[in-house]
Formats: structure tokens, C-alpha cells, sequence
């Protein structure tokens, strides 16, 4: 299995109090994971280690080969340029369209030539389903239509892991569920999905390792 995710006795801290301890599980190419919990159960923390917003100060672990103990401050826009980031509240740029949110990121990620920027973009919004969306802004979107867009712009860099953070959270259980299918549909395509959420009902329709956390610990449940 190629390791996407490796941790080993990791300790991970919030404003210097223990959030989670002798966190140890790895993620493979192309798997999908939920991280479930009570609000303030470490979820965040969790995925927000992943990407280096938070350090790691004790134990093991790499993402994507990056050695997160050690990771200098310059190689961080690299590791995240390779981690597409679902966020809850969307963070869309609303003084702008679609498309220009798209390309703000991928300008922002070192794409020049305008062709390719373009194809990129329709191809990303094609892949979600908002292929003719491009034009819009993002307050003439619904919340399932902003959190597509969301997930598009996760998808621009060609990510090996996606992380999302409580994607349904301010959605309709049915818009919630399209969003889940959209994301199982990326990992079924070879790009690991690590998903934090509080909706159990949704584990039932689309299956995959749960983690829990609980009591400052990370459990496996599919081991217990």
C-alpha cells in the first residue's frame, strides 16, 4: 500500500493544551476516511496537522513523503499545493466570479499559460458538475452549489489527498449526501478523502474507515 498519510505516537497541541495523544494510523492511495467526534474532539486539529497549520511536537509524521516534524517553512506551500482543502464555510473569494476564483488559486500556485488555466478550470467545474457555472458569483450560488465550487478548487492541483472539513455541515441532508457521493467519486479515482463530520447517516451510504475521536485518543473503529 503507498502510504499517504503515515502518523506514529503523534502529540498534537491547541494553544499548548493536549488536544490528541499517541495518534498512529495510515491512509493508502485512493482510500476513504471519515475522522468523527463530539465538537472539539481534536477533528480539526487533526486535518489542520496535515497541511502544517498546526505543528506536530512529538512522535511521527509524513504526508505525502513531507517529514511534518521537520518540515521547513518554505516547503509548506508544496505540501499544500499536493492537499486539496474542503472547508465548511465554503471561503470563496465573493468580490469575484467562479472562474476568477479558480484562477486566483491557480496563479496563486504557479499556472501561467492562460490556456492551460483555462482548460483546467473547465475541466474541474465539468468534474462537479458545474460546468456552466463559471460566470456566476459566488452569492448567486446555492450552498451545495458554492460547497461544488469549493470542492473544484480543491481538485485544481491534481491533489494526492483531499481533506475536508464538516463539507456538509451547513447543507440539507440531501444536498449533503451529493456532496459526500462527489467526494467518494474523487477517491475511487485514485485521490485519498479524509472527511471529518458529526453525520453518521451518511457513513451507512457511503462506506470507509472511521476514526473517532474520543478522550484525547484516535480509534480506529474498524479494528475494534
Amino acid at each position: 500500500m503507498t502510504k499517504i498519510v503515515d502518523y506514529k505516537h503523534v502529540e498534537i497541541l491547541r494553544k499548548e493544551l493536549v488536544v490528541l495523544k499517541n495518534v498512529t494510523f495510515c491512509i493508502g492511495k485512493g482510500e476513504f476516511s471519515y475522522l468523527v467526534g463530539r465538537v472539539g474532539s481534536g477533528k480539526s486539529s487533526l486535518l489542520k496537522s496535515m497541511y502544517a497549520e498546526i505543528p506536530i511536537p512529538e512522535g511521527e509524521a509524513t504526508v505525502l513523503d513531507y517529514d511534518l516534524t521537520a518540515i521547513r517553512r518554505r516547503d509548506i506551500p508544496m505540501l499544500r499545493r499536493k492537499i486539496g482543502i474542503v472547508f465548511q464555510d465554503f471561503q470563496l473569494l465573493t468580490d469575484r466570479s467562479v472562474y476568477d476564483n479558480l484562477k486566483f488559486v491557480l496563479q496563486a500556485t504557479g499556472w501561467k499559460g492562460r490556456g492551460e488555466i483555462n482548460d483546467r478550470i473547465e475541466e474541474v467545474l465539468n468534474s462537479v458538475g458545474m460546468g456552466n457555472k463559471s460566470y456566476k458569483m459566488p452569492h448567486e450560488l446555492s450552498g451545495g452549489e458554492q460547497q461544488r465550487i469549493v470542492i473544484a478548487r480543491a481538485l485544481l492541483n491534481r491533489p494526492e489527498l483531499v481533506l475536508a472539513d464538516e463539507p456538509t455541515g451547513n447543507l440539507d441532508p440531501e444536498t449533503g449526501r451529493q456532496i459526500v457521493s462527489l467526494l467518494y467519486e474523487i477517491s475511487e479515482n485514485g485521490t485519498a478523502v479524509i472527511m471529518a463530520t458529526h453525520n453518521l447517516q451518511l457513513i451507512e451510504g457511503f462506506p470507509g474507515r472511521v476514526f473517532r475521536c474520543e478522550g484525547k485518543q484516535l480509534i480506529d473503529t474498524s479494528q475494534s
